[in-house]
């Protein structure tokens, strides 16, 4: 499996996933800046994901829903804060109605990636950064990590192909 590690600190209120990949990072960075490609892996098997937006620029707004199996639809809206292609991407990660309005209900949190490579192996941190304990605790009881780890170990076949 790619995932190595998945880490929950509450004091620093973060979730941090760290996967590997044999690939170079602009293959991996691909899997986020084609939105063909990031449905094919963004949510946990048998919910996926369809891209209506996907403007990663600053400033940009990316929009999606993720399908269940029994046809309701999740979705989620990123505002990009920055992008440094093919390293990084910090994002406002929020729940969304089907406008793309935030849900003010459920926690928005950060996202942060970090892609680095090294001998064409390419290593992915990914961190949700809360802003409270509660937050962070209510997106883990939700399934948030073990929704992530399947939604990544998803990545090797599409970088296999």
């Amino acid at each position: 499996m790619t995932v190595t590690t998945v880490d929950t600190d509450l004091d620093a209120r973060t979730l941090t996933l760290v996967a590997e990949f044999d690939a170079p990072v602009e293959r991996v960075w691909e899997l986020w800046s084609n939105p063909r490609k990031l449905e094919r892996w963004w949510g946990p098997p048998g919910y996926p994901a369809t891209f209506e937006r996907h403007e990663l620029e600053p400033g940009g707004t990316v929009t999606y829903f993720m399908t269940s199996p029994e046809g309701k639809r999740f979705h989620g809206v990123w505002r990009v804060v920055a992008v440094d292609p093919p390293h990084s991407l910090d994002v406002e990660d929020s729940f969304a109605d089907a406008n793309g309005t935030v849900n003010p209900e459920l926690p928005t949190g950060q996202m942060r990636l970090r892609l680095t490579e090294d001998g064409g192996r390419t290593r992915m941190e990914l961190v949700s950064i809360h802003a409270n304990v509660e937050d962070l605790q209510q997106v883990l009881d939700m399934g948030q990590a073990e929704g992530m780890k399947q939604a990544i170990a998803q990545m090797d076949a599409l970088l296999a192909e």
